[in-house]
């Protein structure tokens, strides 16, 4: 069995929207008993593990409405032509996960953490398609930070681009189809419904650094290493999310233990189509940010200045603190 990258969620705090949060907090040794794991499937030395902490809205209050399941069958029929599988090869290791056709002229939408292998060491990508067929691919880009990456093969065959949903029109309770390949079985389709919306879960990162998944789509149908990059779909067949994380039950030991327990997160379409747009259109993501930082003063020297409010010269706010008439 291939090793799977553990999130560890010990003592982290698990929490809801405002509207619960101050009648139903999980406790931290709740969340003991669960520990994330990123979905793709790695060979080699490419696993680790970090806290990771969840949040978001869960389906309380969401309304009575009854949802009926999809009829999967002609979801799947629909979405799988669209769903490519992936192996990323590097000279640390391999690994394999998932993958959706976004535009006709090849380009494929996936998590950054199924291809990182390859490309911090010059390795090699290839896309099997649902018929067998088996290309290779370059890296168009990649965006550590929300853990999402864009591949592009060059093929004359005709591709199947797979439809985009909205993120504004999923609900809680709504029946949702997830298609990947995981453990690399290709074509693999799993059912279930939304189960909260707007998480928030931090992942493993490139460098021993951490992506965030925000505003994260939760899910019952089952996520498991390998599922990662692939798709997430309405009714309609429409792409609503990137199935991205999943949790398991630790051995004692505390390793991850076996296959999904119906906890998924999977991120959200909207950004995922921007984030795609972006690094097909200039190879890269750019993140805004607040130039803000604080630093304690010491009483004394505040008091030599005159002032209790100061900026440390070189700092990420000093420049606009100067800007704005701070004392430097």
């Amino acid at each position: 069995m291939l090793p799977v990258v553990v999130i560890a969620m010990q003592g982290a705090d698990v929490t809801e929207s405002e509207h619960v949060r101050g009648s139903r907090r999980w406790s931290p040794w709740m969340v003991l008993v669960a520990a994330l794991v990123v979905g793709g499937c790695t060979n080699g030395s490419a696993s680790s593990s970090a806290t990771s902490t969840a949040s978001g809205n869960s389906g309380a209050g969401s309304g009575s409405a009854t949802v009926s399941a999809c009829a999967v069958t002609p979801v799947a029929n629909e979405v799988i032509p669209s769903v490519v599988t992936i192996a990323a090869h590097g000279p640390d290791g391999s690994g394999t996960g998932s993958g959706e056709v976004i535009k006709s002229d090849g380009y494929i939408l996936t998590n950054n953490h199924v291809i990182s292998i390859a490309a911090a060491s010059g390795g090699s990508v290839e896309v099997q398609f649902s018929d067998g067929q088996v290309e290779p691919a370059t890296i168009t880009g990649r965006d550590p930070q929300t853990d999402l990456a864009v591949l592009k093969v060059q093929t004359s065959r005709q591709l199947k681009v797979i439809a985009l949903g909205s993120s504004s029109s999923v609900q809680v309770g709504e029946p949702v189809v997830a298609i990947g390949a995981p453990l690399g079985l290709s074509g693999t389709v799993t059912s279930g419904i939304v189960s909260a919306l707007n998480r928030t879960v931090q992942v493993p990162g490139d460098n021993d650094g951490t992506a965030l998944l925000v505003s994260a789509v939760q899910t019952d149908a089952s996520i498991n290493p390998g599922n990662s990059g692939g798709a997430l779909v309405d009714c309609e067949g429409k792409l609503v999310g990137v199935p991205t994380a999943g949790a398991t039950v630790p051995s004692p030991s505390g390793e991850s233990g076996g296959g999904s327990i119906g906890l998924g997160f999977a991120i959200p379409v909207d950004l995922a189509k921007s984030i795609a747009d972006e690094i097909i259109a200039t190879g890269r993501v750019t993140h805004a940010f607040f130039g803000v930082q604080t630093t304690p003063i010491p009483p004394a020297a505040a008091a030599s200045r005159g002032t209790r409010r100061a900026v440390r010269p070189g700092s990420v706010a000093g420049r606009p603190g100067r800007h704005g008439g701070i004392a430097p």
